[in-house]
């Protein structure tokens, strides 16, 4: 029988190897890579399936903050490195290892577990719920209708660029400001900065980034954008993409004038926005929206809720109510009946013997816990089940979220 464990740091490469065959990357890492990918190495994080000497499928978690609604920072457990060998799929190695995870989660007091998809029919069926989405656009530059002769900002603030290391310096900060009124977003640890401004390589980069930022006039760094392009003449004419591969900002003001600056660049046609929330200002800091066209829009951060008791009362309401949940977690980690009573000054939720609302199942409770998901919309599709009339739809007067819950990161 395969056996099912935690990883120790003389299995890594071998469990590395594995994990390189099931995303189809080359399977053998440079020795540099290798001790590069060794500083995610957290015992008892990492698990493998190993048939005899071989490690044929991975499973990594890592310690997470992720923001509620109204701010609050909740522990999480993130899922990620999820692989089955082609020559060993459908054997129950995925579910030994969630299983396995997700209790010790439940034991160290996580309150979620989250997870970025890269297959939307996986994770369902282990309780997890598509609880944020992703947009991507791409910008034709020359039919925005901005002013090729852009300079910088007009409302005193400037626009600079940076190396690596004075990204990992000012970056943390902004980040966290970023995390405080965002729902969805989730923390970086050092060794995320380091990555993405090139101190640690995971694997070579063909393109080394740019990064620029934007102060605002008072000299506070209220946006931050890294980004590559690509170098496509045709006929002697530029034909270049700026492909971002994340931009965050506290204001409006600086992602205005951080698209405007990546639309600006000489011999730039066209901008990739990354991976943005559905409803990103991005279109409409362009005099003609039109030249912004949608190339991808799919669900992203997926969660499993661990606890419904604190995640119901971690997060903020703007409407007063009481609901009672019939929540519904075959796995057994968390369910039963509770009562939500909420309003604009805090929120209580408690098991109850009181009549259910709603029956639901834990994943639907993970899609509409950052207030993105309609609940009268899943009771149309049949996942929901309202057990008192109208009770989907005062749910979500209470549930949901004038903003859409984003998560800018894939881990």
């Amino acid at each position: 029988m395969t056996d099912v464990r935690a990883v120790t740091e003389a299995d890594f490469e071998d469990w590395h190897r594995a994990l390189s065959t099931g995303f189809l990357r080359e399977p053998v890492l440079s020795p540099e890579e290798l001790e590069a990918r060794r500083r995610q190495f957290v015992p008892g994080r990492l698990l493998g399936a190993f048939d005899g000497d071989r490690c044929v499928a991975t499973f990594r978690s890592f310690t997470q903050e992720i923001t509620a609604v109204g701010g609050a920072a909740v522990p999480a457990d993130a899922i990620s490195n999820v692989t089955v060998t082609p020559t060993h799929r459908r054997r129950g190695l995925l579910t030994r290892m969630m299983n396995r995870d997700l209790a010790a989660a439940k034991e160290r007091g996580d309150v979620v577990a989250t997870l970025i998809a890269a297959e939307y029919p996986i994770y369902g069926r282990y309780g997890f719920g598509p609880a944020t989405w992703t947009t991507e656009w791409t910008v034709e530059v020359p039919r925005t209708g901005l002013d090729p002769r852009w300079s910088g900002p007009g409302d005193g603030g400037r626009i600079d660029l940076l190396e690596g290391a004075e990204v990992r310096k000012i970056g943390p900060e902004l980040h966290e400001k970023l995390r405080r009124v965002r729902p969805g977003v989730v923390s970086r640890d050092p060794l995320w900065w380091q990555v993405v401004t090139g101190a640690v390589r995971f694997y070579d980069e063909r393109t080394e980034p740019y990064f620029a930022t934007y102060r605002s006039a008072s000299g506070e760094v209220q946006g931050l954008v890294s980004y590559a392009s690509d170098d496509n003449w045709h006929h002697k004419q530029p034909h270049n993409t700026a492909t971002v591969k994340w931009l965050i900002a506290s204001t409006p003001e600086a992602e205005r004038a951080l698209w405007h600056f990546l639309c600006s660049i000489d011999w730039i046609t066209s901008v990739k926005s990354g991976h943005r929330a559905p409803d990103d200002l991005l279109p409409f800091f362009l005099p003609d929206p039109r030249a912004a066209r949608v190339t991808t829009h799919a669900d992203w951060l997926w969660v499993r809720i661990l606890d419904v008791v604190r995640a119901l009362e971690a997060r903020t309401y703007d409407a007063a109510g009481g609901l009672v949940l019939e929540v519904v977690d075959r796995d057994g980690l968390t369910g039963g009946r509770f009562r939500l009573e909420a309003s604009a000054e805090g929120a209580s939720c408690a098991p109850t013997t009181r009549s259910a609302d709603l029956t639901l199942g834990v994943g639907e409770l993970g899609r509409v816990w950052l207030g993105d998901e309609s609940l009268t919309r899943l009771a149309a599709l049949g996942l929901v089940q309202e057990e008192r009339a109208g009770a989907a739809r005062e749910a979500d007067a209470l549930l949901r979220t004038s903003g859409r819950p984003w998560c800018p990161d894939i881990f």
